[in-house]
């Protein structure tokens, strides 16, 4: 699918990750998800993040019992709402900066564990401006393992 196109409601658009990370600043160890899939543009998209025990944040968190931290899994959700933002707004909009602005309701269900692939689901529910609000479920073998509802503003880097 060329860069221009935008599928149909039929169809679904596939971002992998060379072309994630020209859409959105963050890098390793920071990049929290793999690819976007089943992107939707204004409407929803879907963020995958296979999770491996060569991440670092299992080094404490926790020795012998590894669980991904909650806070990772709701940037996660940011980072891919930021691609969808992106592939929503249009290449204008690459290389801006997403900042949380509030996160409610956030739960977690179930733990995260090296081997995990999640998947990221998330909805804009609403934009204004640069304000952007959304619902995201995170799910692993197909079971929830995390929701919220968030906002966040997009900005020029400084």
């Amino acid at each position: 699918m060329s860069e221009t196109t935008v599928p149909s409601a039929e169809q679904s658009e596939v971002i992998e990750i060379e072309r994630v990370m020209e859409m959105i600043p963050h890098r390793y160890p920071f990049l929290l998800i793999d690819k976007v899939v089943d992107v939707k543009p204004n409407v929803s998209a879907v963020g995958i993040k296979c999770v491996s025990m060569n991440e670092y944040q299992f080094q404490g968190h926790f020795p012998g019992a590894p669980i991904m931290p909650g806070v990772m899994i709701i940037e996660s959700m940011a980072q891919t709402a930021a691609v969808l933002v992106v592939r929503t707004l249009g290449p204008d909009s690459e290389g801006k900066l997403v900042y949380f602005m509030s996160i409610d309701e956030a739960r977690f269900r179930r733990p995260v564990k090296p081997g995990d692939v999640m998947r990221v689901n998330v909805e804009k529910k609403q934009s204004r401006g640069a304000v952007w609000k959304f619902e995201s479920k995170v799910t692993v073998d197909d079971k929830v393992v995390a929701q919220a509802t968030f906002a966040a503003m997009i900005v020029d880097r400084a």
